[in-house]
């Protein structure tokens, strides 16, 4: 019998949430918003509400679980408040003290570094803050983890919290010329992964 799933990634735009359905009392841009998916189609993890970038879809349940239940490196450019020192990179790099559910949690080792340029990215849509409040730099950081808002209380930990954060790779699967909103039909995910 020939597979009959069907795989997607998607440029999860900013403010969008990672789901199908309407919260009660929130009127947000969901996933669906975007294209017309096949019944039974589930994201593959999360990208919160603030984040961009690439996020995987699946009709296939065991897919999701082998995604989310393995050390897959998930990277990630992050713009951070001020000009990021290779002191605060080591850090990262090493591992840090964040917050996770009320409790300390240190971070496993990644690999992180500093951009010396910005890098290519489509415009987020809104704002991120008018350059006269202060210099910005980008970095990159890959995790195996996937705590909630890690990235994040990362760099806050560091000293440089996060204006702007776009997972651009899951695995071997990248975000390639997607821009926010489109989807394109992946033939499989676990290949690229495994």
């Amino acid at each position: 019998m020939p597979n009959t799933y069907q795989h997607f990634k998607i440029f999860k735009p900013y403010g969008c949430l990672s789901q199908f359905k309407q919260e009660k009392m929130k009127n947000k841009s969901l996933l669906g918003d975007f294209y017309d998916f096949p019944e039974n189609t589930m994201a593959i993890g999360r990208l919160d509400h603030d984040s961009e970038g690439l996020l995987l879809l699946t009709t296939d349940g065991m897919t999701s679980y082998n995604v989310r239940n393995k050390s897959i490196e998930k990277e990630y450019y992050v713009q951070v408040d001020g000009v990021i020192t290779q002191e605060a990179i080591s850090q990262l790099q090493k591992g840090v003290e964040i917050t996770v559910s009320g409790k300390k949690y240190a971070t496993l080792p990644c690999k992180a570094f500093a951009f010396n340029e910005e890098p290519e990215l489509p415009p987020r849509g809104k704002n991120i803050r008018h350059p006269r409040h202060g210099p910005t730099s980008w970095v990159s950081i890959t995790i195996c983890e996937g705590k909630k808002r890690q990235v994040r209380k990362m760099t806050a930990a560091v000293g440089f919290p996060t204006l702007r954060l776009v997972r651009v790779r899951i695995g071997d699967i990248y975000i390639d010329s997607l821009t926010p909103g489109e989807v394109a039909s992946i033939p499989s995910i676990n290949d690229a992964i495994n």
